[in-house]
């Protein structure tokens, strides 16, 4: 690790000078910066993708992988973009909309402008969000684009097929897009070994390893979106989307070994579930003059949910649970580009209505009602070398769950600083305090079984938690060249924390309630360098987690190292990639885990409209590791892990076809979007 810890230091220590102009000239904020493809911002940077980037690339999530964005990992298999890191959600925008899968499948690369990296989002974003990925495209004047996009694995039952068709016509545009996936898979197996403190001072210990198991599903998704636009002086843009989302799970199960103070039996754990989520998205965007602008944007949301669970380990237990969520989320943006700095003021609030029916061995009606009010200003602006982002974010949230109930201020403060010391080498630091809202699921009043030792109840009296955020960071950017050291320290105070508390029969209830602090430490090095500009890219990044983590019983520190390298090569029609990282290990509450590492080799090739790829994922480990807990608590220690057969060693073919014809490109910027996909079950 000490040898991985200077090879990633060196780069930000040694800052070259040289570099190689490849004469592209890019516009921003009426300042032509020539030859580089990263451009630093206060609350981020800028990537400019090169064209063999584009070229190769055949939909968002590839392009994303391309660019090698420290502390994201782009899963173009699983059609995923997470932070390993555990600091928080990844948003992924298109021209400013929040988007979902399929509508990264039917981005068009070769339209792709610039990436907003933006990794101190602003109190404007929601809560949780640690990085906020822009893509900005230009669109077609007139003509069309029809698309598909299908991979499948060829070592396991799974697959993914996309369809898509856009029509433009002056200032219109119609899209739709169908997206299917299915999956039936057999290789997860669970081990468990528990270890139970009883009230008379023994210890039971309770085996668990499934046999057999089989994991299967298939969701469809739909999407039919209206677009108005001009982009004139005084331009605006109106919207309209229709989304509907329909998964079901027919039967998962498992066939699992139970070894009980060494008595074996076997027992067995089925699970269905069906749901069903239809989203109407109304947006829209005036500028009035060139620099003052309104974005208003209004979602509706209901989900429809259908879950039943069984598991007779020690005496037989079923769950089933009715459920129905209702949505309204709307927010509203003033912009105006002042000459000494940027204002921007906007209103948010949402309203969140859930109901689950808890039948069977669990009797619980869960009927919870929250309100979220926030007002919100933030300025951005430059002296001299030193630019700087404020912002202050209040308003209350408001929560009723029977005789639970609770009205919360919201207070949002966040600073950014920034020093230039030269065009590409900067020195920054970041300051932010939010509330952080408890899963609807953990405060709803429901109890329900794990095993034959444990249940999980929830806590309709958890409160926010406020956490405050620091980020000092030392950046490069040149043509060749992108590094940065960074320290980030977060402070937790009052965070939903686990409780485990033994019965006088001896059974372990998981719970969560509000305790002292948990903090994080977290120092990272990152280096991203072109060996051979256009052709020939190596990323390496890494560091250190420290958590900390104080309850009103116990005190838990875990340090931990987290490494990623990648190395991508573009040699015309074909395009080589390697990526792999040592996965995630964190320490919260009194569970210590981790998040399996990744790993994988992918070889593309562009023929006309055609782009095939294969990738071999997780290679040389047939018994791949996916997770791993590990529970530290005085009277309970349990490991649990996880292995995936069929994540280890898995090849899949990606066929990728995309017409368009048209001309007259024009771009429709767009800055809101809101979705809701928490149905609030425990």
């Amino acid at each position: 690790m000490k040898r991985i810890a200077w090879l990633l230091f060196l780069p930000a220590v040694l800052l070259p000078a040289y570099g190689q102009d490849e004469g592209k000239t890019v516009a921003l904020d009426e300042v032509v910066v020539g030859g580089k493809r990263v451009v630093n911002k206060v609350d981020g940077c800028t990537v400019y993708p090169a064209e063999a980037q584009k070229a190769a690339s055949t939909g968002g999530y590839s392009l994303l992988a391309k660019l090698a964005l420290p502390g994201i990992r782009v899963d173009e298999v699983a059609h995923t973009v997470t932070a390993p890191a555990n600091r928080g959600d990844v948003q992924v925008r298109i021209n400013g909309i929040v988007v979902d899968k399929a509508d990264m499948l039917a981005l068009d690369p070769r339209l792709v402008t610039k990436v907003d990296f933006i990794d101190q989002p602003g109190v404007r974003y929601g809560e949780g969000v640690a990085y906020v990925l822009n893509i900005f495209t230009r669109r077609a004047d007139r003509g069309y684009t029809v698309g598909m996009d299908a991979k499948s694995a060829l070592t396991a039952w799974q697959g993914n097929a996309t369809a898509y068709g856009k029509w433009h016509a002056g200032r219109s545009e119609l899209s739709f897009t169908y997206d299917f996936s299915g999956y039936k898979l057999r290789g997860v197996r669970n081990e468990e070994t528990a270890d139970y403190t009883l009230s008379d001072g023994s210890v039971h210990r309770i085996g668990r390893q499934d046999r057999r198991t089989l994991q299967a599903g298939r969701s469809h998704d739909l999407k039919l979106t209206y677009n108005l636009a001009d982009t004139a002086v005084c331009s605006y843009v109106f919207q309209a989307s229709l989304c509907g989302a329909f998964s079901r799970t027919p039967g998962d199960y498992s066939l699992r070994e139970i070894l009980d103070g060494g008595h074996p039996y076997a027992a067995t754990e089925s699970a269905r579930s069906r749901s069903a989520s239809p989203v109407l998205d109304l947006y829209f965007f005036r500028q009035f003059t060139s620099r003052q602008s309104l974005t208003a944007n209004v979602v509706g949301t209901y989900i429809a949910t259908d879950q039943a669970e069984s598991y007779d380990e020690g005496s037989p237990y079923r769950r089933e649970v009715d459920g129905r969520t209702a949505s309204v989320l709307s927010e509203i943006i003033y912009e105006n580009r002042l000459k000494p700095f940027t204002l921007s003021v906007g209103l948010n609030y949402s309203g969140k209505y859930t109901e689950n029916d808890y039948t069977g061995d669990t009797e619980a009606l869960t009927i919870l009602r929250r309100h979220y009010l926030y007002a919100f200003g933030e300025v951005k602006g430059a002296v001299g070398p030193v630019r700087y982002s404020a912002g202050m974010g209040t308003g209350c949230s408001a929560y009723r769950q029977g005789g639970h109930r609770y009205r919360r201020g919201i207070f949002r403060p966040k600073a950014t600083v920034a020093y230039h010391f030269t065009d590409g080498c900067r020195l920054s630091y970041s300051w932010q305090m939010q509330d952080r809202l408890s899963r609807i699921a953990m405060v709803s009043d429901a109890v329900v079984r794990t095993n034959s030792m444990e249940y999980t109840v929830g806590n309709p009296d958890l409160k926010p938690s406020r956490d405050t955020e620091h980020t000092l960071r030392l950046s490069y950017s040149g043509d060749r060249l992108e590094a940065f050291a960074e320290c980030f320290y977060k402070h937790c105070h009052r965070p939903s924390m686990a409780l485990y508390e033994r019965t006088p029969d001896d059974q372990f209830l998981y719970t969560q309630v509000n305790q002292k602090a948990i903090n994080l430490l977290c120092p990272s090095l990152y280096a991203g360098y072109w060996l051979l500009p256009g052709k020939l890219q190596v990323m390496l990044y890494g560091g250190l987690q420290r958590c900390f983590n104080y309850g009103f019983s116990y005190t838990h520190c875990y340090t931990s190292w987290f490494c990623t390298g990648s190395l991508s090569a573009y040699l015309g029609d074909f395009t080589l990639q390697a990526y792999a990282d040592n996965g995630s290990r964190w320490f919260e509450g009194e569970a210590r885990g981790f998040s399996g590492s990744y790993a994988v080799l992918q070889a593309a090739y562009k023929y006309r409209d055609w782009h095939f790829s294969l990738s071999w994922q997780n290679p040389f480990c047939g018994n791949y590791r996916s997770f791993e807990s590990e529970v530290l608590h005085k009277d309970l220690h349990k490991l649990h892990t996880t292995y995936d057969a069929d994540g280890g060693n898995r090849l899949t073919l990606g066929v990728t076809w995309r017409m368009s014809r048209g001309r007259k490109y024009k771009s429709a910027e767009k800055t809101l979007h809101h979705r809701d996909t928490d149905n609030g079950i425990l």
